[in-house]
This record gives structure tokens, sequence and C-alpha cells, in this order.
């Protein structure tokens, strides 16, 4: 059955308007869809609806594909690459910000999620949006036990690379050990949260 232009209009504007009522509970209270996988997909294509397009040639993170590979300066001076750098190992990016209320709020629970991985376990990374001395002087305040990098704020940031075109803070991203991308979360995690996103 084809569908004209006036009916794929209505469907799209339909589903935009109901992601959009679920926009609009997530950021009024807490919505127990959006913890769901199905909820997040929904929730980031609304929001990558809605959002700019990323500069031209930009390779943007895909879920089911390997990470495009791109570099981010590290806190303490030279660079990261990734997916490279933590190759063989699951890898859990959390893209945050110190100005970010939500992002402060869940990281004691990314630390304690990252003390307890086993030498070889998941690793966390942080990438800050952020002004590297204003991480500095927060990570002073709360220190965190996983590696922290920084990235200028922009169109073509680390956050937009790993599929968070709309720039919406925590945002998180789930790797396999081969660099896959597998799941990816726009959002705090609450306590407790992580090790049933991870598995």
């Amino acid at each position: 059955m084809k569908f004209g232009p006036t009916a794929r209009l209505l469907g799209v504007a339909l589903v935009a308007g109901a992601l959009g009522v679920a926009v609009g509970v997530w950021r009024n209270g807490p919505n127990p869809l959006l913890h769901t996988e199905l909820g997040q997909r929904a929730l980031q294509e609304a929001l990558s609806a809605s959002a700019p397009e990323p500069p031209a040639g930009l390779k943007i993170a895909e879920r089911g594909a390997i990470l495009p590979t791109f570099s981010v300066p590290a806190l303490d001076g030279g660079a990261v690459t990734l997916p490279d750098a933590y190759a063989g190992r699951p890898v859990l990016v959390n893209v945050w910000a110190s100005w970010c209320g939500p992002c402060v709020k869940e990281m004691p629970e990314l630390d304690r999620f990252a003390r307890s991985q086993a030498a070889n376990g998941m690793q966390v990374v942080g990438i800050a949006l952020d002004e590297p001395e204003a991480v500095r002087a927060f990570l002073r305040r709360v220190p965190v036990a996983y590696p922290v990098l920084v990235d200028a704020p922009g169109p073509g940031d680390a956050g937009v690379r790993l599929g968070n075109r709309k720039g919406v803070l925590p945002y998180s991203v789930l790797l396999d050990a081969d660099g896959r991308v597998l799941k990816q979360k726009v959002g705090p995690f609450g306590e407790g949260e992580i090790e049933g996103w991870v598995r």
C-alpha cells in the first residue's frame, strides 16, 4: 500500500508528537519507559529529528556498527583514540559537563561501577564537554576512579560523534570489546541501574 505525501506527513507528525510527550515527561519526572531500550531508542529518534545536521563528512556512531575512530584530548595531556585505546575490553563512555546537574548527580554511581570492575572488566571513560580547568577543579572536589577526557562543545564534538546529535547531557554509550556500539542512553543513571544496562 502506498501513502501519499499528506498521509506520510501526518504519520510523521503523530510519531513526533508522541515522542515529544515522552520527552516532556522525561524532563518533568521519572518515566519507566525511558529506562527501557525501546524508550531510549524512541527518545533518541525524536531528539535526532530536531537536531541540526552535523558538519559534512563527520562520522556519527550507529547502533550495531563499529564506532568510527576519533581522538579526544586527555585531561592530563596527549590524546586518546576511541575505540582503539580500549580494544579488547567493553567500554562505557559517559559524556558530561561540570555545570550539568544530572551529570554531577550520576557521577558517584559511575565511579562505584568503575571501581567494581576487575582489571580486565568494563572500562568506564568520561568525556567532559567543558573547559579543562573547570573539569580539573570539579575532579579535585569529586574524584573518580576512571579516565576523564575533555572536548570543546560544538557541532562536531565527541558527544555528536557518539550519536548524541542534539547534545543532551548526560549521554552514555556502551561499546563491546571490538568497539561496536551496543547501546546509547540519554539521561542519567539511577542508583543500581548501570549493571542492568550493561548486561
